[in-house]
């Protein structure tokens, strides 16, 4: 049975410091406040921060599993498009005071009848931004890499990278044994001339 003591320990490791960290985040946030719309969209910022520093957490190490981190359109817009709508309404008309179209939308929201639902899940700003930055971490999604094409050792005729026959050797060989000159014997070496008895010298 195959054993995942050092992956669970790491990985329990790299989530507790996301939780560290967004906890630290939170707490930055806290000291910020809400009194005015810039410290009311700050902190809203900091809480988004520390949702998306947990989800991008489960997705530490994704490369050292030949993974890739992506986000398809098709998820963009059907989980996240309406989570920014729905969020970034609610968070617009429930800021403090009278920020950046946050009459509008108050106005909009009374005449089709959600000033109420708005205004009450606007209590919770703080875990609307904490939800929005969580759900942008978890519209992202580790994938296999594409693998890369290796060429084929052989390119063929043309480089169409088709196979060699099975005669393929014997032919290349009999095509090399074709162009090859024929080999030219060495010459004879050629014989002293032999002399005759009457032309030996006489002491």
């Amino acid at each position: 049975m195959r054993r995942y003591g050092m992956y669970d320990a790491s990985r329990g490791l790299t989530l507790a410091l996301a939780a560290a960290l967004a906890g630290l985040g939170l707490w930055g946030a806290a000291q910020v406040g809400t009194q005015t719309d810039g410290r009311f969209w700050i902190a809203m910022t900091i809480v988004g921060a520390a949702g998306l520093v947990i989800a991008l957490a489960n997705h530490v190490g994704t490369w050292t599993k030949g993974l890739t981190l992506r986000m398809s359109p098709s998820t963009f817009v059907v989980a996240f498009l309406p989570v920014l709508i729905c969020v970034g309404w609610i968070l617009i008309a429930s800021q403090p005071g009278n920020g950046w179209e946050e009459g509008r939308l108050a106005s909009w929201s009374n005449s089709i009848g959600i000033l109420g639902i708005v205004q009450s899940i606007g209590l919770w700003h703080g875990a609307l931004a904490f939800a929005f930055g969580l759900m942008l971490g978890l519209s992202l999604d580790g994938v296999p890499a594409p693998a890369e094409e290796v060429a084929s050792a052989y390119g063929g005729q043309a480089g169409t990278g088709a196979m060699p026959a099975a005669d393929e050797p014997v032919a290349a060989e009999r095509r090399f044994a074709a162009r090859r000159a024929p080999a030219t014997p060495p010459a004879a070496p050629t014989e002293a001339p032999t002399r005759t008895r009457a032309e030996t010298p006489t002491r």
